[in-house]
């Protein structure tokens, strides 16, 4: 439990007033400084962790608690941390399961003044133990803040009465208040960033009476903000999920761009369509590079054991490729074209929250959304159940789209607007139909970049060698992208059955 004083008590005046109210036995004051981590979504402080570098060591411990979980040692990190750059142990472990690709970034230093304080009984046994201090923030231009005094109150086994004795006292006769923050949280916020980190999944509230343009302006707006928010750690390249996130969220503009277009006016959406279609061309190389780099030693594991060093060469192809592809992106996205796009936008949703719309602007969003997921939703059941055997990889790939489209309006506008217990399970399915599709069109994609890139690897040293391994991964690749096909029948039946086509018939109207 964590405390402060009243207002305006020093931290050696809220010593004294515990020396008078407990039985108590000071420790001398000490310095501490610690650096808090976690990812640009709070992936950990969603676990209930923190990360906390101190003295040498990198800890993963409980958040607020500070109870440790794993530690490393290690040099104070200088640049964003990725875990896969930590030695293999506990720690590189426990950080894997929780934050994969993402990177840990700095987010707030804070510089202590410490003292432990021992509550003891008349045995002089401690029974329970504070931690006064007096925490100042290491802001980011080069000031300092400092935050109010805090009072850790930490019981210990078979002691329970006397740890609600000192709590009691503590509230009832010092005044002390219970902190609503823990200190990490309360470092990143003076710090200026946000406790738990930026979301990419935004939840818009939404009622099924209010109008399109109203719903449509709102979910378009929580999106660019998600651009918005990932654009630099795209630039800076800081992990692959900063790209990924930006993305997702300038598809998922481009499919309410499609599949509410009646909501806006004609004129100014084709212009928009266009430039956030140009917006997703231009990133698109990069992440692709991304996906290539992140799977790589996925897809040396398809081969013969004997041939996977023999793609080194294939792999600082990639390299290479990668680096010229976020060099262009780079360009792109600082281009007038793109930094000018989201106040534009925003301007555009302005004016079409304002009146500014097409036919559809005024009916209910769930009347015109619940039309769209129905429409698209028949339209996949119709080509799913076109497919055999024999169809063209295209035809794969047009399903997986319309299905990116459904899924978008799902996830949306789905849960606000009908009922969880339809709209999750539909996700759920549609999602492993996603799944398989992808699978069949990234082994097709990836078995074509090869091919690609085969005469580069070739001038490269060992590229003979890395030729033939290149040849048995197209191999491997072509079989699984059969697989896949296989695979699909299995996951359309369920998602095309009967009685989901009741229930999409009966919920989305």
């Amino acid at each position: 439990m964590e405390f402060h004083p009243p207002v305006g008590m020093t931290m050696a005046e809220a010593a004294g007033f515990l020396s008078e109210a407990l039985t108590v036995r000071q420790r001398p004051e000490r310095g501490r400084e610690r650096s808090y981590y976690d990812t640009f979504d709070g992936l950990l402080h969603s676990e209930g962790l923190e990360l906390v570098f101190e003295a040498g060591d990198l800890v993963l411990a409980d958040h607020g608690s500070g109870s440790a979980r794993a530690r490393a040692s290690l040099p104070r990190p200088r640049r964003p941390l990725l875990v896969s750059s930590l030695t293999p142990g506990e720690l590189r472990g426990a950080l894997d399961e929780v934050v994969g690709v993402r990177a840990l970034l700095s987010l707030a230093r804070v510089h202590c003044r410490e003292r432990a304080i021992d509550v003891i009984d008349d045995e002089r046994k401690t029974v329970v133990r504070l931690t006064l201090s007096a925490p100042a923030v290491l802001v980011p231009d080069g000031s300092t803040e400092v935050l109010p005094p805090r009072l850790v109150v930490e019981g210990l086994r078979g002691y329970d009465d006397e740890l609600a004795h000192v709590c009691g006292v503590l509230r009832d006769r010092l005044f002390f208040t219970d902190a609503a923050q823990s200190l990490a949280d309360e470092a990143v916020l003076a710090s200026g960033g946000t406790p738990g980190g930026v979301s990419s999944k935004a939840v818009v509230a939404l009622d099924g009476e209010q109008s399109a343009a109203s719903a449509v302006t709102a979910v378009l707006r929580a999106q660019l903000e998600i651009i918005e928010a990932n654009l630099a750690g795209a630039l800076a390249d800081i992990d692959t999920e900063f790209l990924h996130d930006f993305r997702v969220a300038v598809r998922r503009t481009r499919a309410v761009q499609r599949e509410a277009k009646d909501v806006f006016a004609p004129e100014g959406l084709a212009r928009f369509r266009a430039e956030f279609r140009w917006l997703q061309q231009v990133t698109g190389a990069a992440r692709d590079m991304d996906v290539y780099l992140l799977g790589f030693e996925v897809l040396r594991a398809l081969i013969a054991a004997p041939l996977r060093v023999d793609l080194d060469p294939l792999l600082a192809v990639l390299h290479t490729r990668h680096r010229r592809a976020h060099t262009a992106m780079n360009r792109a996205l600082r281009s007038e074209r793109a930094t000018s796009l989201p106040d534009a936008w925003r301007a555009f949703l302005i004016a079409l929250e304002a009146g500014d719309g097409g036919p559809a602007a005024t009916l209910p969003i769930a009347e015109v959304v619940g039309r769209r997921i129905r429409t698209v939703y028949r339209q996949m059941v119709r080509m799913g159940s076109a497919i055999d055997a024999d169809t063209a990889p295209e035809d794969y790939h047009e399903l997986r789209k319309k299905g990116k489209e459904l899924r978008y309006l799902l996830e949306l506008f789905g849960t606000p607007l009908y009922p969880a217990e339809v709209v999750k399970p539909l996700v759920k399915t549609l999602k492993a139909l996603q799944d398989v599709l992808g699978r069949h069109q990234d082994r097709e994609v990836q078995a074509a970049t090869l091919r690609s890139l085969q005469d580069e690897v070739a001038r490269a040293p060992g590229g003979v060698a890395a030729l033939v391994a290149i040849g048995a991964l197209i191999q491997r690749l072509a079989e699984d992208e059969q697989a896949a096909r296989a695979q699909f029948k299995g996951h359309f039946a369920p998602f095309a059955a009967g009685d989901q086509r009741r229930l999409v018939k009966e919920t989305f109207r």
